[in-house]
Formats: structure tokens, C-alpha cells, sequence
């Protein structure tokens, strides 16, 4: 009899300071996201010359966005840049855009590259390695397909780029898009997301996507160069974990990476998820436990035990307190983000938000069933430390 009881306040203590660290995490996120997001840039002394920077950019197949999103990088208010167009198919039909835009800018330093190299499993890795090897500047930009950026977003992240940091990263997010799976992204990148980012920024904890990293090339070659990080299908994460043992620091840019996909689906965007979560249970085997306890619904239920079970409060009356207070936070944190007006209605904030916390238990148990990762058009099985193994290859 004892024991157990013993073993109930146990968990319920446990708990009741998880849930208390949580609005500490919250509290956090607002504050750095108020400090840290759409600072004015600093510009460099004149008599500092900037930095040269190689943007790597990997193309797979066509995106109603791509000649816009693309056009975005030829057009970057910045000294010295060069954009190197990776495309592993010579195929594919992303290779006319990118003839397109650079008829359009002749005077951009510009290249394309076909082919890809079989330096691992990790398909964006092996199409970026012929550009990566030509890259001719210290500092290179890796940016997805999907991502559009600012006329000064170059010199914003080129900025961060002090003498101590080694890579400077964007905090995810979109651009305003039209319909409910636009809307969901949106609540999701400027809330869960968003939260995880700058309290990890805060805390100097690697997490990190690599969406769009700035990084030093020299650090990167030291490593074995990029093809070193070819077994890992997250590479972002072991690319900036390497950097931080390296001794250098990281830290995210005052303005985030607008992702502008123009395919935009409920369906895919959990997938999306989907795998996500199975890269981290791969990678940190504890999130197993601690990621869904992160969540406001399974969190809210635990603590709402705990605090009947330890204070004799009311459990109904304090998960709802739980919730509301949450969802006040989220709406905050996300408004911080989105430094405007959001392109969707308050009653479309509530549907959003609520679909996201309750489908994401789920999700994540959908990630534990099946840890097999479909990516396009391959599918691969991660071994426990985050390595890859294909297990069919692209037809």
C-alpha cells in the first residue's frame, strides 16, 4: 500500500513541475520571439567588406511557386553571392525555370548543376554535393526549394555571422496563403514550432531545420566535408551539432524562413509531420516520452491528476483553465511571428488550433507504428542515432 502511494505522488510531482516548466517554455518563446524577431539590421562597417556568400539551392520537380520563390534569391540586395542550382534529374522540369531566370539576370553569378553525386542515402545531400564542391566563397547558404526570402534577408542572416558563430539559421514559418491547410501550417510554424525554436535558441540547445542555415565552409570541410553527413537523413541536425562540437556557437536571424510551397494539402502536411517525428524518436530516443507529454492535451490531462491528486483541486475545472491559458499564449506567440495581421479569422485560429492539438497524439503514435520514412519516391528505415538505410530505390 505504501509503495504505491508513494509511487502516485511520484508521478504526480513529476507531473505538476513538467507542467510548471512548460509555461516557463511559453514565457520564454514570447520573449525571445518580442527580442530577437525582425530586429534592424546592423550593417557592416564600411571598411568591412562583405563576406562572399554560395547559395546552394536543391530543385526537384515543378512548384506553382518555384519561378517566384527562385526569382526572390537572383534579386538579393547584396555585394557578393553566388547561387548554385542543383538538379539531380536532367529531366526534370525545374531545369527551364532556372534557364529562365538566369536569361532574365545575366548579371548574377549563377550555375547549374545536373546529376547528382552518390556520396550517401540522403538524396538532398547527394544533389547538393557537385554545387557544394564548386562553391567557391567560406560562408554557404543551403536553402529548400520552397523557400522565398526578402531583398535583405542575405545580409540579415550574414549579419548574425559573428566572429564566434558558426551557423546562423531561420526560424521556420509561411507566407500568407489561402484555405484551411495554409492556415494550419501557418498556427503551426508560429506556435509549436516557433516555441521549440527560440526557447532552444534561448537555451542554446541544437534544434535546428535546415530549411535555410548560413554555415561556415571551412568548419563543414574539417568534418569530412558535406558527403560526411550522407548516412543521416536529418542532416540539418547533425550538420549543426557538429558545428556546436567544433566549439563554435549557433544562433537564428531576426527574420524567419517564409516557406511558400505552392502545393498545399492537409493530407501531405501530416505526412510531413509524420516524418518529422520519426527522425526525432531516431535521433533522441527520449522525446518517446517527453514529446507527447509536451503536448497541451496529454500534458493538460496529467497535470490536471496531478494537481487533484496533490492540491484536491477540481480536475475538469483545471484542464479547462489549462487549455484556455494555452491557447492565449499560442495566439500571442503566434502574432509576435506573423509581426501583422494573420490572413485568416479568430474562429479560424480556434478550428486550426484545435485540430493541430488534437491530431498530434496520434500523429505521433502513427510515428512509433510504422518508423519506416517515405520521402518522394523513396523509402528508407532509420537505425537508433539518426543513420539511414534505403530500402528500395528510386525507379
Amino acid at each position: 500500500m505504501f509503495p504505491m502511494i508513494y509511487t502516485l505522488y511520484g508521478f504526480a510531482i513529476f507531473f505538476f513541475v513538467f507542467w510548471c516548466g512548460k509555461w516557463v517554455v511559453h514565457l520564454i518563446a514570447i520573449s525571445c520571439g518580442k527580442w530577437k524577431l525582425y530586429r534592424k539590421i546592423v550593417p557592416l562597417p564600411p571598411e568591412v567588406p562583405c563576406p562572399g556568400v554560395s547559395i546552394l539551392k536543391p530543385l526537384m520537380g515543378m512548384d506553382p511557386n518555384l519561378y517566384s520563390n527562385l526569382e526572390t534569391f537572383f534579386t538579393q540586395s547584396y555585394p557578393l553571392f553566388e547561387i548554385l542550382l542543383c538538379i539531380e534529374d536532367e529531366s526534370d522540369p525545374a531545369i527551364m525555370v532556372v534557364r529562365r531566370l538566369m536569361n532574365k539576370y545575366p548579371n548574377v553569378d549563377s550555375t547549374l548543376f545536373t546529376g547528382a553525386a552518390a556520396v550517401g542515402v540522403n538524396p538532398k545531400i547527394n544533389n547538393m554535393h557537385p554545387g557544394y564542391v564548386a562553391a567557391k566563397y567560406e560562408l554557404v547558404l543551403i536553402s529548400d526549394s520552397g523557400i522565398r526570402m526578402k531583398e535583405d534577408t542575405l545580409l540579415d542572416m550574414v549579419s548574425h555571422m559573428t566572429a564566434k558563430v558558426g551557423l546562423v539559421h531561420q526560424m521556420p514559418f509561411t507566407c500568407d496563403r489561402e484555405g484551411f491547410a495554409a492556415a494550419l501550417e501557418k498556427i503551426y510554424f508560429g506556435t509549436v514550432q516557433a516555441r521549440m525554436y527560440l526557447s532552444a535558441d534561448f537555451l542554446k540547445i541544437v534544434c535546428h531545420t535546415g530549411m535555410s542555415t548560413l554555415i561556415r565552409k571551412s568548419i563543414i570541410d574539417e568534418a569530412g566535408g558535406l558527403a560526411a553527413f550522407g548516412c543521416y537523413l536529418a542532416e540539418d541536425f547533425f550538420l549543426a551539432r557538429s558545428i556546436t562540437d567544433h566549439g563554435w556557437k549557433t544562433c537564428i536571424s531576426s527574420q524567419p524562413a517564409w516557406q511558400n510551397s505552392g502545393i498545399c494539402e492537409v493530407r501531405s502536411f501530416l505526412a510531413r509531420l509524420t516524418r518529422w517525428a520519426k527522425l526525432r524518436v531516431a535521433m533522441v530516443p527520449f522525446t518517446i516520452v517527453l514529446e507527447p507529454l509536451s503536448e497541451c492535451m496529454v500534458l493538460g490531462a496529467c497535470a490536471s491528476w496531478a494537481a487533484s491528486f496533490l492540491f484536491n483541486l477540481e480536475p475538469c475545472s483545471f484542464y479547462l483553465v489549462h487549455i484556455l491559458v494555452w491557447f492565449l499564449l499560442d495566439w500571442i506567440l503566434l502574432s509576435i511571428v506573423q509581426n501583422g495581421s494573420l490572413p485568416f479569422s479568430k474562429f479560424d485560429f480556434v478550428v486550426g488550433w484545435l485540430f493541430r492539438e488534437i491530431s498530434s497524439p496520434y500523429l505521433f503514435l502513427l510515428a512509433l507504428w510504422n518508423p519506416a520514412i517515405k520521402w518522394r519516391a523513396r523509402t528508407y528505415r532509420l537505425q537508433w542515432g539518426g543513420v539511414a538505410e534505403e530500402l528500395n530505390s528510386k525507379l
